[in-house]
């Protein structure tokens, strides 16, 4: 068994075991140290959030059978794809692919606040009034089903290695969870770390109710393209203690917290009503 077969037999059980160790272990640490008190009881949010993330699977596995590892597998098969044209030694593909790969989610993370229709989407994720590590897989259905045909084209036009796609869809769904987190790290810990990977605390910042401050730190893992781009930003005004989670004008529980309300939140409201719309940004003097 080669290693291509070896990581597609075994990435199912990889990937399950990442997520489910990462929510227990940022979990527990919510519990022992939070950073910010919830505005939503833990037991509605969990029931409803991880509710949303299996209904989530469900749906992705029925109308895509193959994941994102089977498309990589295809495409090596049929010799798709840059890497796959060019004489690349293996472990330099498989590091061009993670950070390829990572900076096409940055571009989707931003396009998806910068088109109405899918901002409207991507709202049931800002709509939170909470952050904690449940946020991380906290995405409306069509947004799930559109990042996977994202994934996929990326994959064909890139020829990512299998193994670079089974490390980078382990990592992005680890770090998510990561830096969802409802915790606190060292402020000079926190200040080494976000050279090389999106902290919570760099990362709440863009879960603000301020547009400007939740149009900053796009990332979810590596953290370079916000400084590279002109996107990141240190610190909220308010502090993190003191910031406000969520969207102006969706407040009301049953809308944001409650699984029937996130599914019909895309379909509320009206289109002009996106968050990058910079001429609707109502900053402090």
């Amino acid at each position: 068994m080669n290693l291509d077969e070896f990581v597609m037999t075994w990435e199912k059980p990889l990937r399950m075991g990442f997520f489910f160790g990462m929510l227990a272990l940022v979990g527990l640490w919510e519990v022992l140290a939070p950073r910010r008190a919830l505005t939503v009881s833990k037991a509605v949010r969990w029931t409803n959030n991880l509710g949303l993330v299996f209904f989530n699977s469900f749906v992705a596995r029925l109308v895509f059978p193959a994941a994102a590892v089977g498309v990589a597998a295809f495409a090596a098969e049929q010799g798709w794809g840059l890497l796959n044209h060019y004489p690349v030694p293996s472990a330099l593909a498989v590091a061009i692919a993670i950070v390829a790969m990572d900076f096409v989610i940055w571009l989707q993370h931003v396009m998806v606040h910068a088109v109405p229709v899918l901002w409207r989407l991507h709202r049931v994720h800002h709509a939170d009034p909470d952050f904690d590590v449940t946020t991380g897989a906290r995405f409306h259905t069509l947004e799930i089903l559109l990042s996977l045909l994202i994934k996929f084209a990326t994959i064909v036009v890139l020829g990512p290695p299998v193994v670079a796609v089974v490390i980078f869809e382990i990592l992005l769904n680890a770090t998510a969870m990561f830096n969802h987190g409802n915790v606190r790290l060292p402020a000079r810990l926190d200040r080494v770390l976000r050279w090389f990977v999106v902290t919570p605390d760099m990362h709440r910042v863009h879960h603000s109710v301020e547009d400007d401050e939740a149009n900053s730190n796009f990332g979810f893992n590596l953290p370079w393209w916000d400084r590279l781009f002109g996107t990141y930003r240190d610190q909220p005004r308010a502090g993190h203690e003191a910031m406000t989670i969520g969207i102006h004008g969706y407040r009301e529980p049953k809308q944001v917290s409650w699984l029937p309300g996130m599914l019909a939140l895309p379909f509320v409201g009206r289109i002009t009503g996106y968050v990058i719309n910079r001429r609707q940004w109502q900053k402090p003097d």
